[in-house]
């Protein structure tokens, strides 16, 4: 069985839109109305938000879609994660402070993103910002500062649920949709039954499929999908 490396996001452009919920609603739900998604205006408050869950639950495409909706709402945000190996001062112009994959900060980065927490809540001017953060392990579990730790479990806290099977399929199915082509139901079963199962793993399977069928001119099939794993 293969394994593809996990680097969802970016590439496919994350929305709220397009995360498929499943047993997740609520959480997205509290997100939409914190970006003021479908009303007038956004609905966020001061209390921050902690998402967690297992790799390829949806945490970063999450925290990717809001980082994006608030871009097109012209607001500034700051994003910390463990690729981030000298973050920025806090921002006084930033509308929200994004976090990802905080179980895996080293020290300096907890250190940062404690600073930026105090500030987003207790900032120097203006009013306070929305925190968001999302880790692999709920906030009391977190290898983390203590001070740290007990900040992330303080407000809103959402676990994120895996998706069976069947809701798999239709996130393949509706992804393929969004770019106009044809996912056989045969494709499908090979991707499932052959590769890494988590959702993110999935989508970047899909995201080189697709690539790879435009620059070959050919349908996608199953010996379309093991030429381009042979030609990697």
């Amino acid at each position: 069985m293969k394994q593809l490396a996990l680097d969802i996001g970016l590439a496919t452009g994350p929305t709220l839109g397009r995360f498929y919920a499943g047993p997740n609603e609520a959480a997205l739900q509290h997100l939409r109305l914190a970006v003021g998604e479908g009303s007038s205006q956004a609905t966020r408050s001061p209390v921050p938000t902690y998402l967690w869950g297992e790799p390829g639950s949806g945490k970063t495409h999450l925290l990717q879609a809001v980082r994006q909706a608030l871009r097109e709402q012209s607001g500034s945000v700051g994003w910390l994660d463990p690729s981030v190996a000298e973050p920025p001062e806090f921002d006084d112009r930033w509308a929200c402070v994004v976090m990802d994959d905080v179980h895996l900060y080293s020290t300096a980065q907890q250190a940062t993103a404690f600073n930026w927490f105090v500030n987003a809540i207790s900032p120097a001017s203006g009013s306070q910002r929305w925190v968001l953060a999302a880790g692999n392990l709920p906030p009391a579990d977190l290898p983390l500062r203590d001070d740290l730790r007990s900040r992330l479990g303080w407000g809103h806290v959402f676990q994120l649920q895996l998706l069976n099977e069947a809701e798999r399929r239709s996130v393949l199915r509706q992804e393929a949709d969004a770019r106009g082509v044809f996912l056989g139901d045969e494709v499908m079963d090979y991707m499932l039954n052959r590769f890494s199962r988590d959702l993110g793993s999935l989508m970047l399977l899909l995201d080189q499929l697709d690539a790879f069928a435009l620059r070959t001119q050919r349908a996608i099939t199953i010996p379309l999908l093991k030429t381009m794993l042979e030609s990697e």
